[in-house]
């Protein structure tokens, strides 16, 4: 039980103790789930003939997927508030044109919304190209943001039959513009923790940003991005959780064993003491 709770306690980086420490919050629940298998990630790769990136794969190695939610107490009512998601792996699917067996021939689709033909226009870190629909990229959803719009995993620049390497973030609103919101799936998952999973806190990233009534939480329950001064109901340290989660730290997958340190230990075992054999024993029952 221990372990599985640090396991929890590493995969939230603690935002679960921070959230019960705010005022109203209640009912701040993390669904723990089995790592995925290596063979289902090399199955997904194989299908869709993308490399997934190193710390996704961690990620999916260490959980399979990702759901903590909250809500905060009004009228002695629980009203639902945060969720934070990240599809497992069996539903990291591709955002496919929807299939039209039935429909007339010139059925518009998504693909049509590329209307710029075979112009990428101009790319850079500030303003990255958008993707596109049609088979110059390749999207699969990450999380349906509760019908507000989607989180995907995108690559780029696609080839049919080359597999795709390299990937970033974009969130897709409800009315189908792209918004670029990380290079790497590290980065945003620091962003979803660090915005707590507030409703539409993605459009944070979009020119118009999120609806009055979102922003209205965003007010009671500021993202721990944004420095505050404490009150006096604030536990003290407070401020060291803004600005320095560490989500390298969280993604340990069951694969990683360390290796080095057991053939030290073994070395050293002819002119060692018992101790030293104990010691050795319990890092191997915990890293199982």
């Amino acid at each position: 039980m221990e372990e599985k709770k640090g396991v929890a306690d590493r995969l939230t980086l603690g935002i679960t103790r921070i959230l019960e420490s705010m005022p109203g919050v209640a009912d701040a629940r993390f669904v723990e789930r089995e790592p995925a298998e290596k063979r289902s990630l090399l199955s997904w790769e194989q299908k869709n003939t993308c490399i997934l990136p190193e710390d996704l794969r961690d990620f999916y190695l260490t959980t399979d997927g990702f759901t903590l939610t909250w809500s905060v107490k009004v009228d002695n009512e629980c009203v639902p508030v945060g969720c934070m998601m990240i599809h497992s792996v069996a539903k990291l699917l591709q955002l496919h044109p929807p299939a039209t067996p039935f429909s007339l021939p010139n059925t518009p689709t998504l693909a049509d919304l590329d209307w710029d033909g075979d112009s990428t226009g101009s790319e850079s870190e500030d303003c990255p190209a958008t993707p596109h629909f049609d088979s110059r990229s390749r999207i699969f959803e990450l999380d349906s943001c509760g019908g507000n719009g989607k989180v995907c995993l995108v690559y780029k620049k696609c080839s049919q039959g080359v597999v795709a390497q390299q990937s970033e973030i974009w969130f897709l609103d409800r009315s189908l513009y792209w918004h670029h919101l990380s290079p790497t799936f590290t980065a945003y998952y620091r962003l979803m923790l660090t915005h707590l999973g507030l409703p539409e806190w993605q459009y944070s990233f979009t020119p118009y940003g999120p609806s009055p009534q979102a922003k209205q939480w965003k007010s009671l329950y500021p993202p721990l991005t944004f420095h505050r001064n404490l009150g006096p109901m604030d536990p003290p340290g407070d401020t060291q959780f803004n600005n320095k989660l560490d989500p390298t730290k969280a993604f340990k997958g069951k694969t990683k064993v360390a290796t080095p340190k057991k053939k030290q230990a073994s070395q050293s075992g002819a002119g060692g003491s018992g101790k030293g054999h104990v010691s050795v024993g319990k890092h191997a029952v915990i890293r199982r």
